[in-house]
């Protein structure tokens, strides 16, 4: 097969995203989740559908106005896949809605965990939030009249706002009609009463709620007609011309205070919003008929994830757990003596992030360590490797942190943590001009009898500690030698200059990664052509280059058996007859957001395996700096294929496979005993309490 392709070998890419989502509304369906948990897949959808709408519509809008004949692979113009989304997007969110109203709150009320209506409250409740609008909210509101001295107010990206209609004249004699109250930013959308109030244990109100009902008090002498909340989401990226700037930090601080105000691309309105209303308000932020939601209850119901967290009911939510360590780590608590002994092989949550953790605060704390370098793209804004980090060059030891200031949604954090690293003495740089510094890597260099050493942590995940228990990912931890090489040569093409270096065991982007994986996706179809098995797995969470995908393809088609676990979009097409019979594609969507990007190629019995921090992107090919780091030992060979392949071939509980017009089906096996990857993964390796 030659590079050239055809649309019809391809699908959608935004089309793909939004079948992910769907497939996370279904974990908010399942009848054997528990109750708080769906509720929290709910959120995850809404949130899910924000980044969406921020993203990827953003972008589609832009390329319609700006490129409007551009097709994507699967052949769509921009404009064309908007008319595609936009029912099974409208889709989606009514039965988000639906499945909340009729099913998830109900249930949650039988159990004394109830959202309180403003039309059903008693004369206790009403008195209770009455005083809870005259203590915390009046203090704080200012509404704004819409006249000639008052223009319709900027509206921050995803911010809970209310639209009122009013009738009469005010102290001044104005009577304009509407008005706009902005929800304050500082309170709590979802509040908590007294459950000697609420008659319930855990009886919750809703801020809109509470402004609802005494909005008439913001308008003295005038009669409120109508307030209907609504809520306007923006395109979110940020504009930054990485070429002509001098100083990265500086343009991307001042390009983040107007993210909050980019263009338009969605609004959302209860459904009890007037006609006139809701045209105004699309006249107002220049949107038509298609880009407005109206929807049966609140507007952003990301606000209730909190809920959870306030609600004690164990027995409403996943057992806890607490994350097993591998056995090598038990022995010592010496991490380079362990590292010495043998790489260390983590998988997170099933297994502790805290040696990741350890690795780096050994290394600040011991004497005999001159050096640590870091990347980082992701790592909260309350880390406890950045503060190792600032100890370590507050103690004079050589800290280089690659600091990605364009990880997007994070641009703050990075930043603030940049600064407090250049504070400390530490060497901040942000890796290449346009190239977003993607790679998970660790370097530790420390004096041992007369030499140094080097120990590295690569990773699949985030410098992360929380997510660090909610995403699955692996880690490393080594001294090979080579392997070590390797990591400082791509560290010192990210802070120096000079060409890039041939790496003996790392495949890098934007350099060989792309041609690596190709080249072993085409060793597997030589050895099928040769009658040898031949076998690919790669599990990730998005697989959408062409070339790849081309080359999976023809591997098909020479016998090699393929099987692709891949989380969200996928643009290839399995098990279309003569292009890829042999392929299967699944999706894993459960408790814990599948991370982990796995490559394992047969290759003639010597089970190549590789982990990595990209997925199989255009940008993550030529865009990044990422890496794909072997695993060389048999023993940890063993246990990626135990752990991280097996368990998700097998999996029919959680798993759903990919048909080949990208629709995707459940697998359930009433014969079979019920498999669950995560759940058998939990059990084995971590202490479920």
């Amino acid at each position: 097969m030659n590079s050239l392709h055809t649309t019809d070998q391809f699908l959608n890419r935004e089309l793909s995203l939004l079948a992910f989502n769907e497939r996370v509304l279904a974990q908010a369906q399942d009848v054997q989740m528990p109750l708080l948990e769906r509720l929290k897949f709910i959120c995850i959808v809404s949130s899910n559908l924000d980044e969406f709408f921020e993203v990827r519509v953003a972008g589609l809008k832009e390329r319609a106005a700006m490129t409007p004949h551009y097709q994507s692979p699967d052949g769509h113009t921009a404009k064309q896949t908007l008319q595609e989304l936009e029912p099974r997007v409208r889709a989606l969110v009514d039965r988000q809605y639906e499945v909340l109203n009729r099913d998830i709150l109900p249930q949650l009320s039988e159990r004394g965990i109830r959202f309180l209506r403003r039309n059903h409250w008693n004369d206790a409740q009403a008195a209770w939030v009455r005083d809870y609008f005259f203590r915390e909210l009046m203090p704080v509101l200012t509404p704004i009249g819409l006249d000639p001295a008052h223009p319709f107010p900027r509206v921050l990206n995803k911010s809970l706002n209310f639209a009122v209609e009013l009738s009469g004249r005010d102290a001044f004699g104005r009577s304009s009609g509407a008005a706009v109250v902005q929800a304050p930013r500082s309170l709590p959308r979802v509040i908590l009463m007294p459950s000697e109030i609420a008659g319930c244990e855990y009886g919750f109100v809703f801020l809109s709620s509470i402004l609802h009902a005494h909005v008439n008090e913001l308008f003295s002498g005038m009669k409120v007609e109508g307030c209907y909340q609504f809520r306007v989401t923006r395109n979110s990226e940020l504009f930054v011309d990485e070429e002509e700037i001098k100083n990265l930090r500086d343009a991307l601080q001042g390009e983040l205070s107007q993210r909050n105000f980019g263009d338009a691309v969605r609004l959302e309105v209860a459904d009890n919003c007037s006609v006139e209303m809701a045209n105004f308000l699309l006249s107002q932020f220049n949107l038509k008929q298609e880009d407005l939601y109206q929807v049966n209850g609140l507007v952003n119901l990301v606000r209730l994830m909190q809920i959870p967290g306030q609600v004690d009911r164990p027995d409403l939510k996943f057992p806890e757990f607490v994350p097993g360590f591998p056995a090598a780590l038990g022995k010592s608590d010496d991490m380079f003596s362990v590292i010495r002994k043998g790489d260390v092989l983590l998988h997170h949550p099933f297994q502790s992030f805290q040696p990741v953790i350890d690795f780096i605060r050994q290394a600040a704390d011991d004497p005999n360590v001159l050096a640590i370098r870091q990347t980082v793209y992701r790592t909260g804004t309350d880390s406890m490797l950045m503060e190792a980090l600032i100890r370590a060059a507050q103690a004079g030891k050589e800290v280089t942190v690659v600091v990605e200031l364009m990880a997007r949604f994070d641009e703050e954090a990075n930043i603030n943590w940049s600064a407090k690293l250049e504070q400390a003495g530490a060497h901040v740089v942000y890796g290449v001009v346009g190239h977003k510094t993607h790679a998970k890597m660790a370097l530790v260099v420390r004096r041992e009898q007369n030499q140094l050493r080097r120990y590295a942590h690569l990773g699949t995940g985030n410098y992360h500690a929380r997510t660090a228990r909610l995403y699955t990912d692996f880690g490393l931890l080594t001294c090979h030698d080579v392997i070590c090489n390797d990591v400082n040569e791509v560290f010192t093409q990210l802070t120096g200059l000079g060409s890039a270096s041939h790496l003996k065991h790392l495949w890098q982007s934007p350099f060989s990664l792309h041609s690596q994986a190709i080249l072993a996706i085409k060793r597997e179809t030589e050895h099928a052509r040769a009658g040898r098995p031949a076998s690919v797995f790669v599990k990730m969470n998005a697989l959408l280059e062409p070339q790849v995908i081309l080359a999976l393809y023809e591997a098909s088609q020479a016998g090699v058996q393929v099987d692709l676990v891949i989380r969200g979009a996928c643009a290839l097409k399995p098990g279309h007859p003569g292009l890829s019979d042999n392929i299967r594609v699944r999706s894993v969507i459960g408790r814990f957001l599948e991370h982990t990007r796995i490559l394992y190629f047969r290759n003639d019995g010597a089970d190549d395996i590789y982990l990595s921090s990209a997925d199989w992107m255009d940008r993550n090919f030529f865009r990044r700096i990422e890496v794909a780091f072997p695993i060389l030992d048999p023993k940890l060979k063993k246990r990626v294929l135990a752990e991280g392949i097996k368990p998700y071939l097998k999996d029919n509980s959680q798993a759903w496979e990919m048909e080949s017009n990208g629709n995707y089906r459940q697998r359930h096996s009433r014969r079979a005993k019920p498999i669950c990857a995560q759940e058998q993964l939990l059990l084995s390796m971590a202490k479920v309490v």
